[in-house]
């Protein structure tokens, strides 16, 4: 089992288009092999703020998500009307 962080900075404004994005990306997940479940948190201190929390039988599993095509699409499409910044992922291995 790991877990991953997705960090991300939104553009001000973009809040209800991130969340909207996460629940038809989730569908996606929720589909793709080796994944267990997923979390979405805003920061109560800083509105554009959001973490990703996502459970995965392996890292593996995780890399193969975040290089398919449709995640690749909606990456692509972040990265040019809502994301603020590059996001950052983090691994937590148990």
């Amino acid at each position: 089992m790991v877990t991953i962080g997705m960090n991300y900075k939104l553009i001000p404004g973009k809040e209800k288009i991130f969340e909207d994005a996460f629940n038809a990306v989730l569908k996606v997940m929720a589909e793709m092999e080796g994944h267990s479940k997923s979390f979405l948190f805003r920061d109560v201190n800083d509105s554009q703020s959001y973490l990703i929390v996502s459970d995965w039988n392996s890292e593996e599993a995780f890399n193969g998500f975040i290089r398919s095509d449709k995640f690749r699409n909606v990456a692509n499409w972040g990265k040019e009307n809502i994301l603020a910044g590059r996001p950052v992922h983090t691994v937590y291995k148990q």
